[in-house]
């Protein structure tokens, strides 16, 4: 078989398996937003299925065959088509060490775990939730048990689970970011505390439509493409896109707290338009979605916190906020608005946690997610030890296990060692800030509400490669240097000082 004829099979084989994951995707949403409680056990049998056969299509005779096939002419091939080979390559390799029915079995209870999660976070209940936790947490390591030689020297399985969110990422090298952001964060956050200054209003209360308005309005102005979108409603907001044609989002809403949706709609409408923003000739590859979660986090997070939490973004929005708010708002003025939402302070739940506490909420998962894989922590102690951390590093502590230990969906889909990646996020964020404003006025571009100048020079920079390079080589190609958190420390310092004075 001459190479162009094993490209065009390979290619096909590879958009097979893509069509098994995007109905995979639509099924997640479905079970997540809409479908009845009823339906859990043949959801949990469909998704097993799915992901049975996507496992054998990455694993089989055939993806050998390609892969050997191709190995001689690896110099010859364009990046594109190098990045799904070395995908394809990777996914290989792990997958041959672990057998089938593990995978099918795994899929299953983490679609079972997620639906218990929901009833377990609503009903205040872990020890509903922790069997299923205990299973997963089991069931992980004995996976990981399979994959032990990926483990480079001076290694430890927990690096296993950190690569497959962040290619190259490791618990040295995320020990070290951290040491590094907690040394700049918590002497700020000291000097925070320490103001006098008080930022955040009383809020009255915006009844839920209201908000649903709100949120289409937002979506609308920052260039989430509702054409090839949806909002939907669930306990824990998130972005899940089948292709650039179909991105959906969700959110929750509060009546005594408006900036709860109003910031994760602008969150996940920063995944959605880096997933809407791919460029058309990788969009129907599996290249087609963005690169790594920390890469993804960066986006979301630009769009939150860099646009949506600035003094430019306050300038734009307020007249056209206060038009469909109650009248009690009607006399906030930007600059009260820009005040309240960039309070600092610590609390309970980290995805409404700002921007100097967030890292603090991401280190302390990280840190017990490392305790749960050495195997130094049982299931039954977290929701202890969780309020331990939380005492230690915000002098907060949760009196219920839904604002607690339960508040993330992550663990009941056995997402170990995703959590680092969105303080991951931040940084990249504020990197790419301090580039952008080389080629342009950016505050002026959010005054104006010219999201289209900001979008277009991020999916020139980001969005349009898909996942065609790895977060290193993105960096380096866009950025002419890999992730460094000196940005990220000196755009804290800059905002929270002058803030609180």
């Amino acid at each position: 078989m001459d190479l162009q004829t094993t490209i065009t099979d390979f290619k096909a084989h590879l958009n097979r398996m893509r069509m098994y994951g995007q109905a995979m995707s639509i099924m997640n949403f479905d079970a997540e937003t809409i479908a009845p409680a009823g339906g859990m056990v043949g959801r949990a049998q469909r998704m097993g299925f799915f992901s049975l056969e996507m496992f054998k299509m990455s694993t089989g005779e055939e993806m050998k065959g390609f892969l050997e096939a191709l190995a001689p002419h690896l110099a010859e091939l364009d990046k594109p088509m190098q990045a799904m080979y070395d995908s394809c390559k990777r996914s290989y390799d792990a997958g041959t060490k672990i057998p089938p029915e593990k995978v099918q079995e795994f899929a299953i209870l983490r679609s079972q775990a997620g639906e218990v999660w929901r009833s377990a976070r609503e009903a205040n209940d872990f020890a509903m939730f922790s069997p299923y936790l205990k299973k997963l947490i089991s069931l992980g390591k004995e996976l990981l048990v399979y994959r032990a030689d990926e483990i480079t020297e001076g290694g430890v399985p927990y690096d296993i689970l950190l690569d497959d969110f962040e290619r190259g990422m490791t618990v040295k090298k995320y020990d070290d970011f951290f040491e590094k952001i907690k040394a700049v964060v918590v002497p700020l956050i000291k000097k925070v505390t320490a103001s006098n200054k008080k930022l955040r209003f009383d809020m009255a209360k915006v009844d839920i439509d209201t908000q649903r308005k709100i949120s289409n309005m937002l979506a609308e102005k920052i260039g989430y493409d509702l054409n090839r979108g949806y909002i939907g409603e669930t306990a824990h907001p998130f972005c899940s896109g089948s292709h650039k044609t179909d991105v959906r989002i969700t959110t929750r809403y509060d009546e005594s707290d408006i900036f709860s949706s109003f910031y994760s709609i602008m969150h996940e409408c920063g995944h959605a338009i880096y997933e809407q923003s791919v460029a058309d000739d990788i969009a129907d590859t599996m290249l087609g979605s963005g690169t790594s979660m920390g890469i993804h986090e960066s986006q979301s997070r630009f769009y939150e916190n860099v646009i949506g939490r600035s003094r430019a973004f306050w300038d734009y929005i307020t007249d056209d906020l206060k038009a469909v708010l109650p009248a009690e708002y009607a006399n906030m003025t930007p600059q009260q608005f820009y005040e309240a939402v960039n309070e600092s302070k610590p609390s309970l739940i980290r995805v409404e946690a700002d921007e100097l506490t967030y890292s603090l909420h991401v280190i302390i998962r990280y840190e017990i997610e490392k305790m749960i894989i050495a195997g130094e922590v049982e299931v039954d102690d977290l929701p202890a030890l969780w309020n331990k951390k939380y005492e230690e590093y915000l002098g907060v502590s949760s009196p219920t296990d839904a604002d607690g230990v339960l508040q993330d969906i992550h663990w009941s889909g056995g997402m170990f060692g995703y959590f680092p990646t969105y303080a991951l996020g931040s940084a990249y964020a504020a990197q790419m800030l301090h580039y952008m404003n080389k080629d342009m006025d950016v505050d002026a571009a959010i005054r104006s509400g010219d999201f289209a100048k900001i979008t277009a020079w991020l999916t020139d920079k980001v969005h349009r490669h898909g996942s065609v390079y790895t977060p290193d080589e993105l960096m380096e190609l866009s950025f002419g240097e890999p992730l460094n958190g000196e940005y990220f420390a000196k755009y804290l310092e800059n905002k929270f000082l002058a803030l609180y004075q």
